[in-house]
């Protein structure tokens, strides 16, 4: 599916998730395009992680399509993730296992030959800077570093689109920062939607903020459209979701 700004690498179509009686996301509909680094604003409990899970395929829609790289996930979802990689909020990852052995395991789960099983890991090792604690338990790690791993596991397999759900959270300010220059970095062959609360990181990080509030899409713009006459993000965030706080 393409368009003039080249092909959707993202795509959300009516998206709509029921829980029970509870409408966690209605209606939700966006695109994001080749190369393009998107940011997910809004309040606790508006539908950003939801939204996020319909997107990779780790929830059904109750309506509404999601499509990766043209694949929709609910019905071609393996093909799908092999075009993804998903950093969820607090992503599981094993205690016991060193990041070494935690990257193999996955490397081997996703059926990377030996020759670029070694090559991806080391190469994420790097990418990631993880060199120094690569052999240590996951588990003794500090959150910084555990979010590194997380990373270095969604980047293994070399993805195209990269949807990210808090990378940020829990860092302190020089680790936000180094997750900030990794973004920006993969931002520049990878499509990346990300979600954050540190709105002022998302100018460093992003070209486009999408706000959702209460499950639906409220706005889309670039950040330059958004930041333009003495305007904040702070004053659309507050402007735009107000109704919830």
């Amino acid at each position: 599916m393409t368009d003039e700004q080249g092909p959707a690498m993202i795509e959300a179509e009516g998206l709509t998730k029921y829980f029970g009686d509870f409408a966690a996301v209605r209606d939700v509909s966006f695109k994001i395009h080749r190369g393009e680094v998107v940011a997910f604003l809004g309040p606790n409990g508006a539908g950003k992680s939801t939204t996020m899970k319909l997107l990779t395929g780790y929830l059904a829609p109750s309506d509404g399509v999601a499509r990766i790289a043209g694949h929709n996930m609910a019905d071609d979802r393996l093909a799908g993730s092999t075009r993804l990689g998903y950093l969820p909020e607090n992503g599981p990852l094993y205690p016991d296992m060193t990041p070494r052995g935690l990257l193999e395991f996955f490397a081997s789960a996703r059926g990377l030959t030996a020759a670029r099983k070694r090559a991806r890991i080391d190469a994420v090792i790097e990418q990631c800077a993880l060199g120094s604690v690569v052999g240590k338990p996951i588990g003794k790690l500090s959150r910084g570093y555990r979010q590194r791993v997380g990373m270095a596991q969604v980047l293994l397999h070399e993805p195209e689109v990269l949807v990210l759900d808090e990378p940020t959270a829990g860092l302190d300010p020089n680790q936000i920062h180094e997750v900030r220059e990794t973004i920006r970095r993969l931002g520049k062959d990878k499509t990346i939607l990300l979600s954050t609360h540190i709105l002022q990181e998302v100018e460093a990080m992003a070209a486009r903020a999408l706000f959702i509030d209460e499950g639906r899409l409220v706005h889309d713009a670039t950040i330059g459209e958004l930041t333009t006459n003495g305007r904040s993000l702070d004053d659309h965030f507050r402007e735009l979701t107000a109704v919830s706080q």
